[in-house]
């Protein structure tokens, strides 16, 4: 059961704000989403609480700051699925998974049965066991998002950092995947945070959104408070309907611009 808690953080690329002022807490068994635009600082907020990354402000993960800990104490805690991960290719899908077990091994010890059998699991639930001794680089872009979901739930850590994780995934896998994240905090308390594309997506499944624009936070709050059309043109600059289902989902549907005449 672990905390992530965001104070006031401030993140500077050279003279460049890419993240101002930023505060949020997540407790246990919460999921907050990040939206916004392209270069909104998305990414930067998920890397800064991993340890990532210089700031100002303050960033605490179970009471303590990620960088005060061993990167081996950090990896326990901390589970992350990066937007453009890099795969050794030579590897099995098994191999890449086992090895979010890592944390847990000693330094000159092996991963035990237990070790393998949680990584086998998360194959089978990341829809990969027809895949499991085939080699990284002979898997499509959506198999390799997969995988390295696989390996973060894997890792079996009480906070999940997910950055646009069902971008390469069909509809299915997309369903699937966010369906065993939301089973997984609820049943272990996880701490979910996560940047999303897919508006209605994040609104179905975060309990809470962000939406953050030019590295500030302009909208926080529930679905149907964040997603508003008139929120949503003005931050992205697009023309939406957002429909509002009977059992509260929020969708929301582009709208083709109105040919000038």
């Amino acid at each position: 059961m672990t905390t992530v808690q965001l104070d006031r953080v401030t993140v500077r690329f050279g003279a460049r704000e890419v993240v101002r002022d930023f505060s949020a807490r997540i407790a246990p068994g919460e999921w907050l989403c990040l939206i916004g635009p392209n270069g909104a600082g998305k990414s930067t907020v998920l890397r800064t609480v991993l340890g990532q990354i210089v700031h100002d402000g303050e960033v605490t993960v179970g009471g303590v700051a990620l960088g005060a800990r061993r990167p081996r104490d950090r990896a326990r805690l901390v589970a992350h699925v990066p937007q453009t991960p890099i795969l050794p290719e030579d590897m099995t899908v098994t191999e890449y998974v086992v090895l979010g077990r890592n944390p847990y091994v000693g330094y000159f010890g092996s991963e035990t049965r237990e070790d393998r059998a949680i990584a086998a699991q998360a194959v089978d639930d990341l829809d990969l066991g027809s895949l499991a001794r085939r080699r990284l680089d002979e898997l499509s872009g959506g198999e390799r998002q997969r995988l390295v979901i696989a390996r973060a739930l894997a890792q079996q850590a009480p906070v999940l950092l997910l950055d646009e994780p069902t971008s390469a995934l069909d509809l299915g896998h997309q369903q699937q995947a966010l369906e065993l994240v939301d089973r997984l905090r609820q049943a272990r308390g996880l701490t979910v945070i996560s940047a999303m594309h897919d508006l209605t997506l994040a609104g179905l499944y975060a309990d809470r959104l962000a939406l953050l624009h030019q590295g500030a936070c302009v909208a926080a709050g529930p679905a149907d408070q964040v997603l508003r059309a008139e929120t949503l043109t003005e931050f992205y600059g697009v023309s939406v309907r957002v429909h509002r289902e009977v059992d509260g989902t929020v969708v929301v549907v582009p709208r083709r611009a109105t040919p000038e005449l």
